[in-house]
């Protein structure tokens, strides 16, 4: 009997409940990933981080109450070491280099540009969870 491999957790923190459910149906369309939760702004964000423990986390930018860069800065200064270090990656509309250079100064993983391309985004997601 074959031994299932371990899904990739994933919590999507999108303002836009449709852009949600798309990301959404874009990773559940590869079998190896497993959507844990979502959120709608950067609170948000780090309370799933902290109770869901993904394995990566999809971060919009700019949303309302703390936005994405505010809330990767805030998981990266979690006293939980594990949890400091979850991969982060932006998804946004601002996909000029100084847009993906803020991006890394907060702390971000990986940069994917909005509108998204699905084969783009599974190959940010295996880059910086460093799988082939």
């Amino acid at each position: 009997m074959e031994e299932e491999k371990k899904k990739i957790r994933v919590v999507i923190v999108d303002d836009s409940a449709f852009m949600r459910t798309a990301i959404e149906r874009m990773l559940k369309s590869d079998p190896s990933i497993e959507i844990v939760g979502s959120a709608a702004n950067g609170m948000e964000a780090i309370d799933r981080t902290v109770r869901l423990k993904p394995d990566v986390v999809t971060m919009d930018v700019e949303m309302p109450i703390m936005d994405g860069y505010e809330a990767t800065r805030a998981i990266r200064s979690l006293t939980d070491e594990k949890l400091s270090k979850i991969p982060v990656i932006a998804m946004t509309a601002n996909a000029f280099s100084e847009d993906v250079k803020k991006a890394q100064d907060a702390g971000m993983n990986g940069h994917i540009a909005k509108p998204i391309d699905v084969n783009n985004m599974m190959n940010v997601l295996r880059e910086v969870l460093g799988a082939e």
